[in-house]
């Protein structure tokens, strides 16, 4: 497997490159609208050919650049099936996983950050790597009060699909606003403030009620254009008029 872990800074996403060495085909997973030239870039640098752009969920954050990838070189949108976008060329589901070359991406149906979140596995044997969108975080979670949003089924989510599996599993989230780039399934159950440590379902719902974070800067542009998988005709005067800075979704 070919893998790559990109950074964009502006919401602090995590975009994912991963590839097949036996056919060059490869996955972007998350990819951001503005990172679009460095994303063909480092594909170019690698030799991979995109088939896939693939998103975990409706980002409020940030404008997938899946659209703008396909209408450039003709790779495919993946959604998961429960959003039914019409503007997808794939659906996903935990019954209907994307294989490229000879990788799996397992969908795993993780809702409570949005209502259709999936996370995504990928089990080699001899490692395994659960890509966990906003779901969970490295020391926390995604937030539960917008876009359907649920805590109790962010917390079910979580210990019934990502605790439950194998302790060495590595985490890859798509945000984390401290410059850490991965965890395990260990670490976040020993030791997340929100979910670990035996952190009972109670108490997990009223540490999200208490959060008090603030509304999300781009989400009433971002949302209707990821509805769109990113082509979004207003998206470019829409930008202009955005504040700079960060919007935090966990």
């Amino acid at each position: 497997m070919i893998f790559r872990q990109l950074f964009e800074p502006e919401s602090s996403t995590y975009t994912y490159l991963i590839g097949c060495r036996d056919t060059g085909k490869a996955v972007l997973l998350d990819p951001v609208l503005e990172t679009v030239d460095r994303d063909l870039a480092v594909l170019q640098e690698l030799g991979l050919t995109l088939e896939y752009s693939l998103e975990t969920h409706i980002h409020a954050d940030h404008v997938t650049s899946a659209c703008r990838l396909r209408s450039l070189i003709g790779s495919k949108v993946a959604y998961p099936e429960m959003d039914g976008l019409p503007c997808a060329d794939v659906s996903v589901s935990e019954a209907n996983p994307l294989s490229v070359g000879s990788l799996t991406f397992q969908p795993l149906f993780t809702p409570g950050h949005t209502d259709a979140h999936h996370s995504y596995l990928i089990d080699l044997c001899v490692s395994r790597r659960v890509f966990t969108g906003d779901a969970l975080l490295i020391d926390g979670c995604g937030r539960t009060d917008f876009q359907n949003g649920d805590a109790g089924a962010l917390y079910r989510s979580i210990h019934e699909k990502i605790f439950a599996l194998p302790c060495d599993t590595l985490v890859y989230p798509a945000h984390d606003y401290q410059h850490r780039h991965v965890t395990t399934v260990a670490q976040e159950r020993e030791r997340n403030p929100r979910l670990g440590g035996g952190k009972t379902l109670e108490e997990f719902i009223d540490i999200m009620a208490a959060l008090d974070l603030p509304y999300p800067k781009r989400i009433d542009i971002a949302v209707p254009a990821n509805r769109l998988c990113g082509d979004c005709p207003v998206i470019e005067n829409a930008e202009a008029m955005e504040p700079p800075g960060p919007s935090v979704q966990g």
